[in-house]
């Protein structure tokens, strides 16, 4: 196995000041292995051929097997004329076909477009026509939903599949929808003609193998949308390379992991870039075993996955483990969390509560991370052996390079402490935005030193020993008369509150400073609290312009599928009411 020429770099304490604080056995650098990203699931089926890949409830797919029904997509997908680089969808929960599509997708040498199955048609439909989808995989829960978007798209081929497809040794169907959107698409209103079972193409292609093309670790192999948080989603370009790199260095950040030895709980959803890379190519790459969980909102499905299958390793978001943690039958001790070895928080900040009451129900560690679609997808994270600061997202991966700007010129570095712009560089960085030059030039800038930098857009600053702080997004800043609020700063102070479970905050328009601060509040079951209870508590933490102008109570905040609160939304509805203490 051959490695990439420049994957070593002369590390000096001065550039990368983190590095002393590092795990014992976690490099500064990374010689990275010259494949493509499936050659994962192919050494690990040569390694543990008969270990479980994939498990959902009762059905468990081996490593072998997965290897072969991947080989056999491909086949099929080079048959219906899939060439190298075409874009092929895939709409479904995670369940095992997706990471059957997943592999056999990329061993045809085509490109992944993973999408979100809880979409509206119009959203799947700007996906579908953006990325040029032309043949697309749905889980027949999801059917019908892909077929009123279809018309406006220029998708020509459904490959439609059910709960057994690929799966021999698998009952005909599972429980209940919650497990895996199992409805068949013909009792949901008829299945076109046109488009095909899974099952009816690989009995057809028995004895496919995979085309006979050259895939170089250069090409691409995902386009990762962003989650569309500050606006338009826009599709990263990942290639083959970039995503190996960021699966190694999550490997070896996780330096007690063993290989051929873990479970790995796959809650988080698969089509993100999170869940895609931190959680199943994580695990590909480890020969562990994928607890997948089809709905994560499904706590009683959840929790049983976890006794059943015992996994070690769970990359989640903090409004999960605050769920499992606050779960009744997880406090009496029905549901024993003792398994769970390593969690990696991301997405959203953790607080030192939910980390902590779920901390000692398990026993395991939970280390706050941080990522994006653009540097797919891990860059920062707390050690898992050493000191972990709250409120931090920890410190670079290997090989990642850091600058803290100012963000009104994008060039100054500003000192330690200070808050700045954060500027990414490393080997997982994407080759920019699909069909949009413009906004590629904007993110990926040629600075003075002559290298090219990730602009994040989010905040930060760097403390004496190299860890990291989000302060927030630089496009959410509240200005209220002038001067500058952070949102996440308010929102933490608020969460601190016995009384609140979770909270969001927001600028909205004033005609007396230009913008507000406003709070939205969900208080924990039973708990009591008032506005100006509430108030009064943030008077005494907070400087005067940081409280917030307005708190409004609610039962439950807009987040995006991976547990972020959508602050954006909470500003719509605002202004669609009219500006209403709602």
């Amino acid at each position: 196995m051959n490695s990439h020429p420049a994957a070593r770099k002369p590390v000096t304490r001065k550039d990368r000041p983190w590095t002393e604080h590092y795990d014992p056995g976690v490099p500064p650098s990374i010689e990275y292995p010259d494949h493509t990203l499936h050659a994962f699931l192919v050494a690990s089926s040569q390694k543990y051929p008969h270990h479980a890949c994939t498990i959902l409830g009762n059905a468990v797919t081996t490593y072998r097997e997965m290897n072969t029904v991947t080989d056999r997509i491909a086949g099929t997908l080079a048959a219906m004329g899939v060439k190298k680089g075409d874009r092929v969808g895939i709409l479904m929960p995670n369940i095992p076909q997706f990471v059957m599509t997943f592999y056999g997708i990329l061993k045809a040498g085509a490109v992944v477009v993973a999408t979100n199955p809880l979409y509206t048609p119009g959203e799947i439909a700007h996906q579908a026509n953006d990325s040029g989808i032309e043949v697309m995989f749905v889980a027949s829960g999801q059917y019908q939903i892909l077929k009123a978007s279809q018309g406006g798209t220029g998708i020509k081929r459904l490959i439609v599949v059910r709960p057994e497809d690929g799966l021999p040794q698998v009952a005909k169907h599972y429980a209940s929808d919650s497990r895996g959107g199992d409805r068949d698409a013909e009792s949901a209103g008829g299945r076109d003609a046109r488009d095909t079972w899974l099952q009816d193409l690989l009995d057809h292609h028995q004895e496919a193998d995979p085309p006979d093309l050259h895939i170089g670790p250069d090409d691409t192999a995902l386009f990762q949308y962003s989650g569309g948080t500050t606006g338009i989603s826009k599709a990263a370009v990942a290639s083959h390379r970039g995503v190996v790199a960021n699966t190694m260095q999550f490997r070896r950040w996780l330096v007690t992991l063993k290989e051929g030895n873990e479970t790995v709980l796959m809650a988080i959803p698969l089509y993100h870039a999170y869940g895609l890379i931190a959680g199943m190519s994580l695990g590909i790459s480890l020969g562990a075993s994928l607890a997948l969980v089809p709905n994560a909102r499904d706590l009683p499905s959840l929790l049983d996955t976890i006794n059943k299958h015992r996994p070690t390793v769970f990359p989640g978001v903090p409004t999960l483990y605050n769920a499992i943690g606050n779960h009744p039958d997880v406090i009496s001790g029905r549901v024993d969390l003792a398994s769970i070895r390593v969690c990696i928080s991301g997405s959203t900040a953790l607080m030192r509560e939910t980390k902590d009451r779920f901390e000692h129900l398990s026993g395991g560690r939970i280390c706050e991370g941080y990522g994006l679609s653009e540097a797919p997808v891990v860059t920062h994270c707390n050690p898992l052996l050493g000191t972990n600061k709250i409120g931090s997202i920890g410190m670079p991966m290997p090989d990642v390079e850091c600058r803290i700007v100012d963000p009104d010129n994008g060039e100054r570095d500003v000192e330690p402490g200070e808050s700045g712009e954060l500027l990414l560089r490393g080997p997982q960085l994407m080759k920019g935005y699909h069909n949009m030059p413009a906004e590629t030039a904007v993110t990926l800038r040629v600075m003075r030193d002559g290298k090219t930098w990730l602009f994040t857009g989010d905040i930060v600053r760097m403390d004496e020993d190299g860890y990291f702080y989000v302060v927030d997004r630089k496009k959410e800043l509240i200005k209220p008369g002038g001067f500058q609020v952070w949102p996440r700063e308010v929102e933490e102070v608020l969460a601190a509150h016995p009384a609140v479970l979770e909270a969001g905050v927001a600028g909205v328009p004033d005609p007396d400073r230009g913008e507000a601060v406003k709070a939205w509040v969900v208080l924990r079951p039973e708990a009591q609290a008032s506005v100006d209870e509430i108030s009064e508590w943030c008077r005494a933490r907070l400087a005067p312009y940081k409280v917030p102008a307005q708190i409004v109570f609610r039962s439950h905040l807009p987040k995006s599928n991976v547990g972020k609160v959508l602050r954006r939304e909470l500003v719509r509805e605002h202004r669609e009411l009219g500006g209403a203490n709602t």
